[in-house]
C-alpha cells in the first residue's frame, strides 16, 4: 500500500500523520508533498524520516493507492488529474469538489457506500461542521425522518488553520500584556470575542460556511431535510461545538434519542442534567445529577475536554418547547481530527475493508 499526503506541513496534514500511525493504517510506503515553502522539510513516521517533495505535474503519483489531499481548493483543482491519472484514489479535504455530481461526499457513519462510485477517482471530505452534525443526525434519522434542522455552530480557531491557532495564542498574550493584538487570520480580534461570520457572505445573507451545511447535509444523507445555519468563530482552539434543533416526522423522546446515540456509530453520550446545583470535577458550581452516562463525570460536552478524541460527543438532549416534533441537543467534536483527517482515513479504511482499493 503506497499512500501520499498532499499538504503534509499544514495542521490537517500533520493530523493525517498522527491518525494513520495511531490507527495502524497499512502503509508500505508513505510519500509527502507540499508547496515550495514546505518542500524539503522532514517528518518522522514510524521511525523513518520522510522528506516533503515539491508537488509538481509529473509522475510522482504513479503506483500510489491513496492520496489524502489538504492543500486548499485551488491546489486540489489544479493537481487532481495529476494525482489520479495513474489510478490513485484522491480523498480531498477541500471544498473544491464537494458539490460536483460525479464526486461522492462521504461520512462513513452515514453513507460509506457512496465512496464506491467515484468516476473521477475523487472522494470529497465534507466540511468539518457538516461532518459532526450528520453523524448525530444519522442516529436521529434512524428513528424518524428529519424534516428540518436549525443549527448554530461555535467554531474553533483551528478551522482557519495552524497559523490561526498560533494567532489566537498570540492575541491572548498581547491583550494581557497591554499590546495591540495582531489580526491577520480572522476578520477581527478573536481573543475575548466571538465573530458571527465564517467565510464570505452570499447574496441571501448567509455565509459560504452556512450554505455548506445546507447543501452538504442534503447530499450526504440523501435527504430533503432543510437546514438553516448560523456559524460563529469562538476562541476555543481545536474543537467545534454545535447547538442543534431538529424536527422529525413523529415525536422522538429524549430517552429514544439518547439510546440511539449510545448505540450509534462514532457517537458518545455525555448527558447529565437536573436543576440541582452541585460541584463539577473542577470544583465549579454546575447543574447535573449523579445519573446518566458521561466521561469524567461531566454533565455535558465541552471543547476543552475533547481535543484529540475520535467521536462526536452529544449532550443537553431536550424536547423542543416550541415544537412537539422537535428535539434539541449539543455537540462537540475535534475539528482537525474527526472534522478532517480522521474522516478521510475512515473512508480509506472502508474502501480497504470491502476490497475496493487496487
Amino acid at each position: 500500500m503506497r499512500v501520499a499526503i498532499v499538504g503534509a506541513s499544514g495542521a490537517v496534514g500533520q493530523e493525517f500523520l498522527r491518525v494513520l500511525d495511531e490507527r495502524n493504517f497499512p502503509i508500505d510506503e508513505l510519500l509527502l508533498f507540499g508547496s515550495q515553502r514546505s518542500a524539503g522539510r522532514k517528518y518522522t513516521f514510524r521511525g523513518k524520516e520522510i522528506e516533503v517533495k515539491l508537488l509538481q505535474h509529473n509522475d510522482d503519483f504513479k503506483g500510489v493507492d491513496i492520496a489524502f489531499t489538504s492543500a486548499g481548493g485551488g491546489t486540489s483543482k489544479e493537481f487532481a488529474q495529476t494525482i489520479t491519472k495513474h489510478g490513485a484514489v484522491m480523498i480531498d479535504n477541500s471544498s473544491a469538489f464537494r458539490m460536483d455530481e460525479d464526486v461522492p461526499l462521504v461520512v462513513p457513519e452515514c453513507n460509506a457506500e457512496d465512496a464506491l462510485n467515484r468516476p473521477r477517482g475523487i472522494i470529497a471530505n465534507p466540511n468539518c461542521t457538516t461532518i459532526m452534525m450528520v453523524v448525530a443526525l444519522q442516529a436521529l434519522e434512524n428513528l424518524s425522518h428529519i424534516k428540518r434542522v436549525h443549527v448554530a455552530s461555535y467554531q474553533a480557531a483551528s478551522g482557519a488553520g495552524a497559523a490561526a491557532m498560533a494567532e489566537l495564542y498570540e492575541q491572548y498574550r498581547q491583550v494581557l500584556a497591554g499590546e495591540k493584538p495582531t489580526v491577520e487570520k480572522f476578520a477581527y480580534q478573536l481573543a475575548f470575542n466571538v465573530i458571527p461570520q465564517i467565510d464570505v457572505f452570499c447574496d441571501n445573507g448567509y455565509t459560504k460556511e452556512e450554505m455548506k451545511m445546507y447543501n452538504e447535509t442534503k447530499k450526504i444523507m440523501h435527504t430533503d431535510c432543510e437546514v438553516s445555519a448560523m456559524c460563529v468563530r469562538v476562541p476555543s482552539l481545536r474543537c467545534h461545538s454545535e447547538s442543534v434543533w431538529a424536527e422529525t416526522e413523529r415525536p422522538v423522546s429524549v430517552e429514544e434519542f439518547q439510546e440511539a446515540v449510545r448505540n450509534g456509530k462514532g457517537l458518545q453520550l455525555e448527558d447529565r442534567q437536573t436543576t440541582t446545583p452541585s460541584k463539577s470535577p473542577r470544583g465549579e458550581t454546575s447543574s447535573h445529577s449523579p445519573s446518566g452516562e458521561t466521561e469524567g463525570g461531566r454533565p455535558y460536552p465541552m471543547p476543552l475536554f475533547h481535543e484529540n478524541c475520535d467521536d462526536v460527543f452529544v449532550g443537553r438532549v431536550r424536547k423542543d418547547l416550541a415544537n412537539p416534533n422537535g428535539i434539541t441537543f449539543w455537540l462537540v467534536s475535534d475539528q482537525i481530527k474527526k472534522g478532517a483527517a480522521l474522516n478521510a482515513v475512515q473512508i480509506a479504511e472502508y474502501l480497504i475493508s470491502v476490497g475496493n482499493i487496487k
